[in-house]
């Protein structure tokens, strides 16, 4: 099973790889010409796309997420 999510935050710049069982967060600038640049383009227009997520909350911080906390 995969353990690395490429994200980002509307009204945030750029790209994201967190590697799950590293516990890593990296910036990812995804390749001229390659479809994840395109798929990444496509947010410039508001799109919002997933695949392969059950579920993906953005909290003001990870203690709140720690807590429990979730505004829906």
């Amino acid at each position: 099973m995969s353990a690395v999510v490429v994200i980002s935050i509307t009204g945030e710049e750029g790209l994201w790889v967190a590697d799950l069982t590293a516990g890593t967060v990296i910036p990812l600038d995804p390749p001229k010409g390659s479809k994840l640049r395109e798929v990444a383009d496509l947010r410039k227009s508001g799109t919002s796309i997933s695949k392969g997520v059950d579920l993906a909350v953005v909290v003001k911080s990870a203690r709140e997420a720690a807590s429990g906390h979730y505004e829906g």
